[in-house]
């Protein structure tokens, strides 16, 4: 989508896009209560805020046109990183964010600090501001500074500068509530953008049935044999548990969210409406490229599945629209990602450690400070893979992903459901643990090739294996802790809507399953 393609209609949709965004985001800042937290949106979060929120967050270019990608090259069958994440909600709903709230914590790191003393708050609390800068802002920035750059035609660094001002004023003005608030109206705004890009697609290609006889039988499939090179199904059904726990139960930008719920019930309502919204990203980010492999079975870059369907179906108007919907993907992952960021080193490293009778008002202030600083490391880092070339980054860091989730997953599902797991056995996964697991990794990924590596997805699993019989070892021979206090769940029961909504999806998901196999 380059400059020429943006005619006066598109960029007087994208002005009023960007006016709307900002009159609700100062909106919401001004519902804020004065000096009260920006972190956690004082608790007020109700279960559509949430849904929408944690779906907002993972979604961002890179889905769009990745997922058009792969299923321009393979059909559906990387629908299985949405659909299946269901069960990893789930968990997520009725195990942890029970903890969570009972606890009152503010991050994921002083959950921990709660179970396992404060050296292992502090080692995740550095673990995870890296993990924020390095995956969720630098990289994100990349992949959106790419899109900015070919419509505006400015230097990657301004392409940054530009989300990054955008994202930080819902941040330092309104916090969470200002984020969660604009990020309701971006995504309906992507489902309704999206839903059109697929239905002009399929009228184009002549219906439903004429797109299956138009695409190899097997784009349909979402588990593929073991001798599948790409989506082999035995190592995704072990292996992305690992980075599912990892990702939706343990990381602080997807969880934030739920920490922030006015109830465990709206909590879990709203875990529950953003698996229902996961299952969209197949019909929405994945069917196109299938579509556009029906339309343009030439096309030689898969890369460029989405923007070849936005160009070649929507009319003037309509391309200023995508672009307001690409730039609410990034400013949406952009704005939590920075409010995680804030929220984790000013509360457990900076009140923890050194001011413990900071006011409210102080810790905002500071918060905001880290949100400028967060910004300004996320664009140094930007710029600096931009300059490598011939090596698509954003890719190999999904694949790294794999490496970095099974400490994380080992240490929170032991820590919640082993009372003996002691502090030592967790310290020493999420430190020589870590570092074990991104050496395999880089030996993986850029060390020599050969056919007895196994996928990394199942290599991620057999990480995840070892580091939990390491730390099962340590702690039933080495030093015990003195107490061991796993935090207990918030009081009161789960209400009968929350469970029947939660098997009404369990069966779908199983339906679409039986369906495409």
């Amino acid at each position: 989508m380059s400059t020429h393609y943006m005619q006066d209609l598109d960029w007087l949709i994208l002005a009023i896009y960007f006016a709307i965004l900002l009159a609700i985001g100062i909106w919401a800042s001004s519902r804020r209560t004065k000096d009260s937290s920006l972190f956690l949106a004082e608790r007020s979060l109700r279960w559509h805020h949430i849904g929408f929120s944690m779906w907002g967050t993972n979604v961002g270019p890179s889905m769009l046109i990745a997922s058009a990608s792969a299923g321009f090259t393979t059909g559906i069958v990387s629908g299985n990183y949405a659909w299946y994440a269901f069960v990893f909600i789930g968990l997520l709903a009725f195990v942890f964010a029970p903890r969570y709230l009972g606890a009152r914590v503010s991050t994921l790191p002083e959950f921990m600090g709660l179970r396992f003393g404060q050296s292992t708050r502090h080692i995740l609390a550095w673990y995870t501001i890296v993990t924020i800068v390095i995956s969720w802002l630098a990289l994100t920035l990349f992949a959106g500074g790419i899109l900015i750059r070919q419509v505006f035609d400015i230097p990657m660094w301004a392409s940054a500068l530009i989300l990054l001002l955008i994202s930080a004023f819902f941040t330092m003005l309104g916090g969470l509530k200002a984020v969660a608030y604009t990020n309701v109206f971006q995504m309906l705004l992507l489902i309704v953008v999206s839903a059109a890009l697929t239905l002009t697609g399929l009228s184009r290609v002549g219906g439903i049935g004429a797109l299956v006889e138009h695409v190899p039988s097997d784009y349909w499939v979402l588990f593929k044999p073991c001798s599948d090179e790409a989506f082999p199904w035995l190592p995704i059904v072990l292996g992305y548990p690992v980075m599912g726990v990892w990702f939706w139960c343990t990381d602080q930008s997807m969880v934030q969210p739920v920490l922030a719920a006015r109830s465990l019930d709206e909590g879990q309502r709203g875990t529950n409406f953003t698996g229902w919204l996961k299952i969209l990203d197949v019909p929405l980010y994945i069917l196109p490229g299938v579509i556009c492999f029906a339309l343009f079975p030439t096309l030689s870059n898969p890369d460029e599945a989405y923007l070849t369907m936005v160009e070649n179906l929507f009319p003037v108007g309509m391309v200023g629209l995508v672009f307001a919907v690409l730039t609410a993907c990034l400013v949406s992952t952009i704005g939590s990602a920075l409010n995680a960021l804030s929220t984790v080193f000013t509360m457990d490293i900076y009140v923890k450690r050194f001011h413990p009778e900071a006011s409210q008002q102080h810790i905002n202030h500071v918060g905001r400070i880290v949100t400028l600083v967060g910004a300004a490391v996320a664009i140094i880092l930007t710029v600096a893979i931009d300059s490598i070339k011939g090596l698509n980054l954003f890719n190999v860091f999904q694949s790294v992903l794999g490496f970095i989730a099974p400490p994380m997953t080992a240490v929170f599902l032991l820590g919640v459901f082993w009372r003996r797991t002691t502090t030592q056995a967790a310290n020493l996964a999420l430190t020589a643990g870590t570092a074990f697991c991104l050496i395999v990794g880089v030996l993986y990924l850029w060390g020599p090739k050969s056919e007895l590596w196994p996928h990394f997805m199942l290599l991620s699993f057999l990480l995840f294996v070892v580091l939990a019989a390491m730390m099962v070892v340590v702690s039933l021979y080495g030093k015990p802790d003195k107490e061991h206090t796993i935090p207990t769940p918030i009081s009161g029961r789960t209400s009968t809507t929350v469970v029947v909504m939660w098997l009404a999806l369990a069966a779908v998901m199983t339906a679409l399953y039986v369906i495409f196999n």
